[in-house]
């Protein structure tokens, strides 16, 4: 057996022509949400009673996110946010992929623990925030903790899925050149297992991106979450909807690059 890169098979010039598709393809779909947002804007802020809130109109909107680049404490404040998702995910992986791993592998495990995790995934993480206040003795580490739990079990869940459709073949075959547990799920499962660990990384860190503005809202005093707590208690519209725009565009960015590293890292099993 050998392993083999993910990528598409045709000429640069074809995989150019591709390329340039998704790039009109994309500019399209920007040009398409900005005249929906322009015109449901006009429509809705037209009104009399509405006309305070015409901030949240486009043009105020880009002018002050053109405001943001400039601004050291919002760059900050994304440095806080993105310190707060990436130490939450790696204490995520951390716990979730060797549960993961060992789920997938031990039957019997699996339909211990089966039930509790089904449970437990199903408890939004903003409901922990009261016991992660009591429990934890600074907004930082409850914040950690709240990010942790909402990412934990795409991780724990999509590294046993890959566990699980792993050819039994494979694991005959090293159990008969004398390769004990610990081995196998070392030499064998855990390589396996990369293409569904990195789609649940991509899943961790959009659920921790969404997460992360409400837990914000606990009391620390910087993050995307507080400058938009702190745009909406100053009237500063314009300002709260590009913060709005700028987590949009971060969180795609973040994407795109986990996407990236998936294509680039991302192997496959052929015989």
């Amino acid at each position: 057996m050998r392993i083999l890169p993910l990528h598409r098979n045709g000429s640069l010039a074809d995989d150019g022509l591709f390329l340039l598709q998704r790039l009109a393809y994309a500019a399209a779909g920007f040009v398409l949400f900005a005249v929906g947002w322009f015109l449901v804007g006009e429509i809705l802020f037209d009104r009399p009673a509405f006309e305070q809130f015409s901030d949240l109109l486009p043009l105020p909107t880009l002018r002050a996110f053109m405001g943001l680049a400039g601004d050291p404490h919002f760059w900050s404040s994304v440095a806080a946010s993105l310190r707060r998702v990436l130490v939450g995910i790696l204490l995520a992986l951390a716990i979730g992929l060797p549960v993961g791993l060992c789920i997938g592998y031990f039957r019997l495990l699996r339909d211990l623990v089966n039930t509790p995790i089904q449970l437990l995934r199903m408890i939004s993480p903003l409901a922990w925030m009261p016991i992660a206040l009591l429990i934890f003795p600074s907004f930082e580490s409850a914040i950690t903790f709240l990010v942790t739990m909402a990412t934990v079990w795409p991780i724990i869940l999509n590294t046993a899925l890959g566990v699980s459709r792993l050819r039994p073949a494979w694991l005959e075959m090293a159990r008969n050149q004398g390769a004990n547990d610990r081995q196998l799920l070392v030499k064998v499962v855990f390589p396996a297992t990369l293409p569904y660990l990195f789609t649940s990384l991509r899943l961790a860190l959009g659920i921790a991106w969404i997460i992360i503005v409400p837990v914000e809202f606990l009391g620390v005093s910087s993050g995307l979450g507080y400058l938009i707590n702190d745009a909406r208690d100053t009237l500063e519209y314009d300002r709260l909807m590009a913060v709005v725009l700028a987590i949009g565009v971060l969180g795609y960015c973040l994407d795109t690059a986990i996407t990236a590293a998936q294509r680039f890292f991302g192997w496959t099993w052929a015989d």
